[in-house]
């Protein structure tokens, strides 16, 4: 677990933490941000969509956002004199609000639409990056378990405390990694989205989980635990390939216990976790080669009635169907939302059992 959290300013007002490693010598007293004082960019605006129900965000200042810098301009670097960037000191872990936000930095319960037409309100929020480490290279499944464990943590603390700011519905740790995903910074890191709605991926769960009863989670659970597609089980957790994967890669991880977010787990469970993830992660980078694309997408209970028949899932997806080969979303699955499998979900557990051992 992280020895301790240490709260700081940036130069426009933003949150910053630093999250240290059990083991870490840095000191308690951190350097303050020197960049000249700023305004943070007005809170996106939300639009609903009257085709399909849904929001989408407008955020125009995100065009502006650095694209792949080169390391010595890196913004998630530890601060030098040739570099200011947004970690003013050195650091284990960081968290800091977004400099761009899709939601935020601005609080509040959103309006519900009054017309299915030409109906935006503001998009209330917050988004977080979460910085993995202070050196520029490397991946979260080749650092130490210790680290692992220490972003746990600082994914536990966000959760609690990003769940109490008002209107806050969901919140949204994940991690894009490899630029076949879309990434625009190579230094490991990941990111917080706490949304002020239910998503939409989040609300078809909710129904069908609530049209099959409370028990539906644990159920998944025992089906998938006897269906020869496991491939890694811990103490705490479970990680198979589901039954209708649609990408090439796909492994979900389920607690043992039913928690609905990352807060409420115990440190044992977080401990064990910090084993079970970084061996989950390591076995995508032996597949092939060279690192495989993912995206990690933690599904937490937003908060709504009946929050506890929902339980938190871990759900890694890769587009990655050979060597050199990437899956496409076109026609079928772009336009219609129904996916072409291209690798049958057995075959993918048989080579990620093997990889795993």
């Amino acid at each position: 677990m992280a020895k301790t959290r240490i709260r700081a300013k940036l130069f426009d007002g933003r949150d910053l933490f630093y999250f240290d490693d059990a083991t870490s010598t840095l000191p308690l007293e951190r350097k303050p941000d020197l960049r000249e004082t700023a305004e943070r960019p007005q809170t996106a605006d939300l639009r609903f969509d009257p085709l399909t129900g849904e929001w989408i965000t407008i955020a125009s200042h995100r065009q502006q956002r650095v694209f792949l810098p080169p390391a010595h301009a890196c913004p998630l670097c530890p601060t030098s004199a040739e570099n200011l960037s947004e970690l003013p000191d050195n650091f284990d872990v960081a968290v800091f609000e977004n400099k761009g936000p899709a939601f935020g930095p601005a609080a509040g319960e959103i309006e519900q639409p009054s017309s299915p037409f030409g109906f935006s309100t503001t998009a209330f929020g917050r988004c977080e990056v979460v910085v993995f480490s202070p050196e520029h290279e490397g991946s979260l499944s080749e650092m130490p378990v210790e680290r692992v464990r220490t972003v746990i943590g600082a994914w536990m603390d966000r959760t609690r405390e990003l769940y109490e700011i008002e209107g806050v519905v969901q919140v949204f740790p994940f991690e894009n990694r490899g630029e076949e995903i879309g990434v625009t910074l190579h230094h490991p890191h990941g990111q917080i989205y706490s949304y002020p709605f239910v998503t939409p991926r989040t609300q078809r769960l909710v129904a069908n989980v609530f049209a099959h009863g409370a028990n539906f989670f644990q159920e998944l659970l025992d089906f998938e635990l006897t269906s020869g597609r496991v491939v890694l089980e811990s103490e705490y957790f479970v990680a198979y390939v589901p039954f209708a994967a649609r990408w090439p890669i796909e492994i979900h991880a389920l607690p043992k216990r039913n928690v609905q977010d990352l807060s409420e787990l115990t440190d044992a469970e977080a401990d064990d976790l910090a084993v079970f993830y970084k061996k989950l992660l390591g076995g995508l980078d032996r597949l092939y080669p060279t690192r495989t694309p993912y995206i990690a997408a933690w599904h937490q209970a937003p908060k709504i009635q009946n929050r506890e028949w929902l339980r938190l899932m871990l759900q890694i997806t890769s587009p990655r169907r050979g060597e050199d080969k990437l899956k496409f979303l076109a026609g079928s699955e772009a336009a219609m939302g129904a996916f072409v499998g291209d690798i049958a979900p057995e075959e993918t557990a048989k080579r990620l059992r093997e990889v795993l051992s």
